[in-house]
């Protein structure tokens, strides 16, 4: 978990950040998170940027803002997506129903302006492996979007992704995904490609971050499967 909230007050991301740094600038939101610039959900894995003092706060937080940082994902979704490439602009807000999951608005009288760009990397026929790039950053925006399409990230409890959506009935079938599952603390989405302007130097700097070794073997898993088909 990135910052304290509701039944996760401790052992946080933003707690173990304060216990090593002491002081870290506030943002401007209404409940101060120090250092945070962005968040990830839990069971995200990848990369966060945290800003050290306000000098670097203020410059991140502006490029966040006019969504200049360069955000990629790797997700690993449910089905074969019809197309190679695309773009999902749907309005996003809080569950009426649940208020900690979100869902999307089409008629955008409710929730806020979201855009998430994606393009296939791999197919294996059940589940297709994407990268998303995310031009706003809303909650759960990848998670959301992905859902309206028909495609849920697998192994996504909140949204659908945790149970078998596309497949065969076969108890070696269920076994196979069962065994997949177990291999991830969460939702196959990870945060692996990172880029902005440096608060000091004022250049475009990169940072990458391989796929988790249990994620490597769940698309190895796929990979062996599939090329039996």
């Amino acid at each position: 978990v990135v910052h304290p909230g509701h039944n996760n007050y401790s052992g946080t991301l933003v707690n173990a950040l304060v216990h090593h740094f002491g002081n870290l600038p506030m943002n401007q939101q209404e409940v101060p998170r120090p250092g945070l610039v962005h968040r990830i959900d839990k069971d995200t894995s990848g990369l966060l940027v945290v800003a050290k003092n306000e000098l670097a706060m203020t410059h991140l937080a502006k490029q966040f803002f006019d969504h200049s940082i360069e955000r990629k994902y790797r997700a690993l979704v449910w089905g074969d997506l019809e197309n190679d490439e695309g773009t999902v602009n749907e309005f996003i807000g809080r569950s009426i129903k649940d208020r900690r999951v979100m869902q999307v608005y089409t008629d955008g009288e409710q929730g806020k302006n979201a855009i998430t760009h994606y393009k296939v990397i791999e197919r294996f026929h059940y589940v297709t492996l994407i990268e998303c790039q995310l031009e706003t950053g809303r909650t759960h925006q990848i998670r959301i979007h992905l859902k309206h399409l028909g495609h849920p990230l697998f192994n996504d409890v909140a949204y659908g992704g945790s149970r078998i959506v596309k497949g065969t009935s076969f108890t070696k079938y269920k076994q196979f995904i069962d065994n997949c599952f177990k291999l991830l603390p969460g939702q196959a989405l990870h945060a692996y490609s990172l880029g902005f302007v440096h608060p000091i130097s004022h250049k475009k700097i990169y940072f990458e971050s391989e796929l988790p070794d249990p994620y490597k073997e769940i698309l190895e898993k796929w990979s062996r499967y599939t090329s039996r088909d």
